[in-house]
C-alpha cells in the first residue's frame, strides 16, 4: 500500500527512522523499479546548517521544501550525481530526508544496464547511485510521492533488525550540525 500525506507531514526525524523498510518504487517508460529503503539522512531545515533550506531563498532551488511533506527533491552534486529526497514536515518548514540506500527487489536487470554493473550489492549502496539505477533525475524534481510515478509504499523491519544512528556523511562544512546523529541504517542484530 502506498504511503499516505499524512506520513510525511510529521516531525522529519520519526519520518526518516519509519521509512527503513518501505520499498520505493519508480515507474518509467523503461520499467519498473523497486528497492528496499535501508539507509537514510534527516535534514532539520532552518535549524540544521547541513540542511539545503539552512538560510536559503524560499524561492530558488529549495522551494518544494517549503511546501506539505510527500514530494520529491532532487538535486544535482559535484556536476555529476542527482541525490533523491523526501520532503516532510507541513508548510514553510523546509526539511527533508535523503534517500541514501536501497536492497533492489525488482527491476534489477534495468538497474544493472543503468548501472553498469552486475554487482547487486553496489547497484543502489549510495544516493548517486541509488538515482541512476532508478532513472532518477532532475525531471523528478517536485513530484508528488502520493502520485503513481514515484513514490513509496509501506514494508516492514523485521524483527533481527535494528535501526543505527550516526552522523550524516560528506557534512564537514556544517559545523556542529557536522555531528548530529541524523543518519539511520537498517541493519541486522
Amino acid at each position: 500500500m502506498k504511503l499516505n500525506r499524512e506520513f510525511y507531514t510529521r516531525d522529519t526525524l520519526s519520518v526518516a527512522k519509519d521509512l527503513l523498510g518501505k520499498i520505493l518504487v519508480h515507474k518509467t517508460e523503461e520499467g519498473t523499479v523497486k528497492g528496499r529503503i535501508i539507509e537514510v539522512e534527516a535534514y532539520l531545515g532552518k535549524s540544521d546548517a547541513a540542511c539545503h533550506s539552512y538560510k536559503a531563498n524560499p524561492f530558488g532551488r529549495t522551494n518544494v521544501m517549503y511546501g506539505d511533506g510527500g514530494y520529491s527533491y532532487v538535486y544535482f552534486i559535484y556536476g555529476m550525481y542527482y541525490c533523491f529526497n523526501v520532503v516532510t514536515n507541513k508548510k514553510d518548514i523546509p526539511e527533508a530526508v535523503l534517500i541514501r540506500a536501497v536492497h533492489p527487489l525488482e527491476g534489477i536487470e534495468l538497474m544493472k544496464e543503468r548501472r553498469k554493473t552486475e554487482k547487486l550489492n553496489n547497484l543502489c549502496s549510495g544516493p548517486g547511485k541509488l538515482c541512476i539505477a532508478f532513472g532518477i533525475d532532475k525531471s523528478c524534481y517536485g513530484l508528488d510521492l502520493c502520485g503513481d510515478k514515484l513514490y513509496i509504499e509501506d514494508g516492514a523491519v523485521y524483527e533481527d533488525e535494528i535501526i543505527v544512528a550516526t552522523k550524516r556523511i560528506n557534512v564537514d562544512y556544517a559545523g556542529e550540525a557536522a555531528n548530529y546523529p541524523y543518519r539511520f541504517i537498517l541493519t541486522k542484530k
